[in-house]
Parts: structure tokens; C-alpha cells; sequence
């Protein structure tokens, strides 16, 4: 994967608050991973969802690791 392939969303740790620059690969659909605090190390869930119709459209929800998303 190309870095120029990936989008960038501006996110903040659900555990210490920090903000960090989240690179997102949107080719691959709607997706669960994790992802760990650039900060804190927290074990961070990430959810993306995209737009069928539109790649470049698309949502992250950051959680806790006990939470269910």
C-alpha cells in the first residue's frame, strides 16, 4: 500500500485525550482494527465505515478496548 493511498483524519485517544493523525486505507471497505495511543499506548478499537458509492467518504469511531463499537 501507497501512503499517497491513504486518507488522514485528525482523532483524539478515548483513554488520555491526545490528538494524533490516523492514516486510513478506505480501499478496503468498512473495517474493525485496533491501533495503539501514539501517546498513552492504550490499545485503541477503530471502527471505519465507507460510503459504498464514495472511497474518499468515510467515518471513524475510536473506543475503549472493553468497549463494544
Amino acid at each position: 500500500m501507497n501512503e499517497e493511498q491513504l486518507a488522514s483524519r485528525r482523532v483524539h485517544c478515548p483513554y488520555c485525550d491526545a490528538t494524533f493523525d490516523l492514516l486510513v486505507d478506505t480501499s478496503q471497505g468498512s473495517q474493525v482494527t485496533w491501533e495503539d495511543c501514539h501517546w498513552c499506548c492504550a490499545p485503541i478499537q477503530v471502527r471505519i465505515e465507507v460510503a459504498l458509492d464514495d472511497e474518499l467518504s468515510f467515518s471513524v469511531t475510536l473506543g475503549r478496548d472493553d468497549e463494544v463499537l
